[in-house]
């Protein structure tokens, strides 16, 4: 085993050793680019589905219509469990 190490030390290191360094902070600088266009890019998403849907909900909004009071005490309200189970 220490001969081998011994060989390990006496051969030169690859050059292309040196440059790694360079290369991997390069494309992490290029990853963070990336996630904040994304995040940007989803912002407006957001932004655009959020006004058209307040766009669209304000321009095709029904007029409003007084509904009738519901109460369990009327005889033939809908929501009576013998109204419901019945077969008529």
């Amino acid at each position: 085993m220490d001969d081998e190490l011994r060989i390990l030390k006496a051969a030169g290191m690859p050059e292309t050793l040196d440059a790694i360094d360079d290369r991997v902070l390069q494309l992490l600088a290029a990853r963070q680019r990336e996630a904040a266009a994304m995040r940007r890019t989803i912002a407006l998403a957001a932004f655009v589905s959020l006004g058209g849907g307040v766009i669209a909900g304000s321009a095709f909004a029904p007029s409003a219509v007084a509904a009738s009071p519901l109460t369990p005490l009327v005889p033939a309200s809908p929501l009576a469990p013998s109204t419901l189970l019945d077969s008529r």
